[in-house]
């Protein structure tokens, strides 16, 4: 699952007086820097404490905008492109693709497709504000990300740099999952040697965000370089660092592992550990477990479906 640390519905006030500012367009331009570091510097906590799903739905569609209208004025503001990007694919992954999971697939097979479609596409404008932030990080990266992931990435050595790892290669995977295409998915070793370079400079990263990244990548097989074993040692990690108070990693391995080998007892099993999970545990995280759990009662209410059948075959990556 996606960790969604992201930011949305940030103040107005400050953009418009920023924007706004008299005066000459060196105050103006350090008037909108401020505003620019200030929105992307952590300030998810009031989404991720609220549990009123809703209520943010509709507020993250603002602030995303009023981001990319800052960064008209401030294009490298690196910061400011990753809190963009992870904007884009949390609300993808919350509100979209997740959106398209609840769905009974027997019933609203042209909704489900739609959703999956506009997911797959915000998933891609994320990627291209993180890829521009890997640019200004990183000159002259990209080429030889595509070519030796491994290799090009050996020049990000700060830990600074993790968000910037996993949202990027949140977005990229999570785009992947929904369309497998050639021209994608030929890239998911980058993916992967995104979220290892993040692990080797800081595993513990967002309480193992990185680690319930890495257990849905593993959870593609062998053909894509992971295994059963890995993926459920980076469940029990990432579900060590959380304290078993967080619902994604359940989820992501009943959809991962469970499910594409059609063993109903333990999908059901890891689904009702996610649900018998209480939200108000850690506020932290609050509207994230909301939602994991609407996902995780959608899938069990679908008892009588095979679980590898065709229509909910794909297994979940980012």
């Amino acid at each position: 699952m996606i960790r969604a640390r992201w930011q949305a519905g940030a103040c107005a006030a400050m953009v418009a007086a920023a924007i706004g500012a008299s005066g000459c367009g060196a105050i103006k331009g350090a008037a909108i820097k401020n505003v620019a570091s200030t929105l992307s510097s952590g300030g998810s906590s009031t989404l991720m404490t609220d549990d009123d799903p809703e209520l943010v739905r509709r507020a993250i569609p603002f602030g995303l905008k009023l981001y990319e209208s800052l960064l008209e004025s401030v294009p490298k503001h690196v910061p400011l492109l990753v809190t963009t990007c992870s904007g884009y694919t949390g609300y993808a992954y919350a509100f979209l693709e997740t959106d398209a999971a609840v769905m009974n697939p027997d019933d609203h097979h042209d909704e489900i497709q739609a959703l999956r479609a506009e997911a797959v596409k915000l998933y891609l404008r994320g990627k291209g504000f993180c890829m521009r932030a890997m640019e200004l990080r990183f000159p002259g990266i990209t080429d030889p990300l595509l070519k030796d992931p491994k290799a090009a990435l050996k020049k990000v050595t700060s830990k600074d740099d993790v968000p910037l790892l996993y949202w990027t290669a949140a977005s990229w995977g999570a785009a992947m999952s929904l369309r497998k295409d050639p021209d994608l998915v030929i890239d998911f070793p980058v993916v992967r040697a995104l979220v290892e370079r993040g692990l080797e400079l800081e595993e513990t990263w967002d309480k193992g965000s990185l680690h319930e990244l890495m257990l849905a990548l593993d959870a593609q097989g062998p053909i894509y370089g992971g295994s059963e074993e890995s993926a459920r040692k980076h469940f029990a990690r990432a579900i060590e660092l959380r304290q078993g108070l967080s619902a994604g990693p359940y989820v992501s391995l009943a959809e991962g592992v469970e499910r594409p080998k059609d063993n109903r007892d333990g999908y059901e099993t890891l689904l009702n550990q996610a649900l018998a999970i209480d939200p108000n545990k850690d506020l932290s995280i609050r509207l994230l477990n909301i939602i994991s759990q609407k996902r995780a009662k959608a899938l069990l209410d679908r008892k009588s479906t095979r679980l590898n059948s065709s229509h909910v075959s794909e297994s979940r990556m980012p």
